[in-house]
């Protein structure tokens, strides 16, 4: 079992959760070239890795009914259900899949209240406890435009109870202004390592609000050389490359949290291992100039 509550806590509504979560977008299968599209090849697989990622002490996971589609909600709740009193579930709607496996924008009233009931239904809950509403303006990466529209939709649907708390995916800091003032925000999901820091002031103006920031696609984005520096740090730590770029988001900011996803029980063991790995300020001085020579808080 990891010692997950050595990378400390942080609110996300109304709850604390570990800063170390899981993401569960990688139980989904693979079908030809449609990723995360139908069942694993192992379910029985996929059960366990989720009933261990519970019992190493982690009550916070991330997940999309668009995942699969279905698919990955429907397993967890067959891991899961009855839920731990305090496992936090975070969903995110917004987008539809084609059935060729694209990612389709599914921004209007209706099909944000469809998402919510597919994820109530597939999860087996009455309410959400967080749903994020991913920004498909730009599927790859944030791009200035309203969200009004979407986020009063949900905002709607906290109102009948069928939401705990909003939080935002795919944004720019206008559209977390904007959104803010339709409805209170909980957390914001972008794209955010160590080669990718756009958001670095972004996540210290949240961080003052108490506003959890989550990053994903925590190796997602390097060059070469930025994967050759941060391998050799991690060969002198004897530590994985993932487990020196997650101590690095946990060290990061206090506000972070990561969600690394895998299907692979070893791979989630090693994740589960950067809770423990303190980087030394030496360490984390080398890593930050992957970035650009951006200055750690």
């Amino acid at each position: 079992m990891s010692h997950t509550s050595k990378a400390g806590t942080f609110r996300l509504g109304a709850r604390k959760v570990t800063r170390l979560g899981y993401g569960a977008m990688q139980l989904a299968g693979r079908d030809g070239n449609k990723l995360v599209w139908g069942p694993p090849k192992d379910v029985d697989g996929a059960i366990a890795l989720l009933r261990e990622v519970v019992a190493s002490g982690v009550n916070h996971i991330d997940t999309a009914d668009f995942y699969g589609p279905h698919i990955t909600n429907q397993i967890i709740r067959k891991a899961l259900s009855p839920y731990p009193d305090d496992l936090v579930i975070v969903t995110k709607v917004s987008a539809r899949r084609g059935e060729d496996g694209s990612w389709i924008p599914a921004f209007s009233a209706e099909e944000l209240t469809a998402a919510v009931h597919d994820n109530l239904r597939n999860l087996g809950l009455d309410v959400l406890d967080v749903v994020n509403m991913r920004s498909m303006l730009s599927i790859h990466a944030p791009a200035e435009g309203s969200i009004e529209a979407p986020v009063t939709a949900l905002a709607e649907l906290q109102q009948k109870g069928l939401i705990r708390h909003i939080g935002l995916s795919n944004v720019t800091p206008a559209q977390i202004v904007e959104a803010r003032r339709i409805a209170p925000i909980v957390c914001v999901q972008n794209q955010y390592n160590l080669a990718q820091r756009a958001d670095d002031a972004l996540i210290a103006d949240l961080d003052r609000d108490g506003i959890a920031y989550v990053p994903f696609f925590p190796l997602g984005g390097f060059t070469p050389l930025q994967s050759d520096t941060l391998s050799n740090v991690a060969a002198r730590l004897d530590a994985t490359p993932m487990q020196v770029a997650l101590a690095w988001l946990l060290q990061r900011s206090p506000n972070i949290l990561v969600i690394p996803g895998t299907s692979s029980m070893e791979h989630l063991r090693e994740n589960l291992g950067a809770a423990t790995l303190q980087l030394p300020p030496e360490v984390i001085a080398g890593l930050d100039s992957i970035g650009g020579n951006l200055p750690h808080p």
